[in-house]
């Protein structure tokens, strides 16, 4: 339902509507989701420095990863003038994320997939919702998602993302530090690498963040 524009919605309002925001995730699939207050999205330059050093396979192949996502200062900007967060967190089976056939097949590609339109539509019910600033962060790199076989239009001058209302930029693409902030909230978290196999970890994650109110 669209709801008229406020100056400011009431702090009653804004807890049912971040309590309907955190439900709704669950119906569409999430393995979970918590609502955060803004001040605890951790922001780390390293977990920039991951995306280029080993460099990326993604780096610089699409306009929602480094370099062309936002910085890490224009991040904390945006961060700091919002006062809550929904956090979301969609369990993948570990013989679908860890393991060389899981890595060289993309077998994750369908969670990541869900999480994000998941994290779109969440954003999209609160744009409607009275909070038009609302701002989605995804996981894992657009490209690899919504366009494995082709080059990013976005990058092309006069061309547009042809899923820009469900790509979105990943969380550590932008310094975010997901695994501190899933274990700050209670979630497990494994870090699964190249070399990790599916028997190592229980299951892996994929997590999400919509920036409201």
């Amino acid at each position: 339902m669209v709801r008229k524009i406020v100056e400011r919605v009431p702090d009653e309002q804004l807890q049912k509507d971040l309590e309907k925001y955190r439900q709704r995730a669950l119906e569409l699939g999430a393995t979970d989701a918590r609502v955060i207050t803004a001040d605890k999205v951790v922001i780390d330059e390293r977990v920039l420095a991951k995306c280029t050093y080993p460099k990326c396979t993604r780096y610089g192949t699409n306009i929602n990863c480094p370099p062309y996502a936002m910085s890490l200062d224009q991040v904390r900007k945006v961060v700091s003038n919002f006062r809550y967060a929904l956090f979301i967190k969609l369990e993948v089976p570990s013989e679908k994320i860890a393991g060389p056939e899981a890595r060289d097949k993309n077998l994750d590609a369908p969670w990541r997939k869900k999480i994000n339109e998941i994290t779109a539509k969440i954003e999209a019910e609160a744009f409607h919702g009275s909070y038009y600033l609302a701002l989605a962060f995804g996981s894992g790199p657009c490209m690899s998602i919504f366009c494995p076989d082709t080059d990013c239009r976005a990058l092309v001058p006069g061309q547009a993302c042809p899923h820009r209302l469900k790509a979105r930029s990943p969380m550590e693409a932008v310094g975010m530090d997901v695994y501190t902030m899933a274990t700050k909230v209670g979630w497990d978290i494994y870090p699964i690498g190249e070399a990790t196999l599916s028997s190592e970890v229980p299951y892996g994650l994929r997590l999400a963040l919509v920036l409201i109110g």
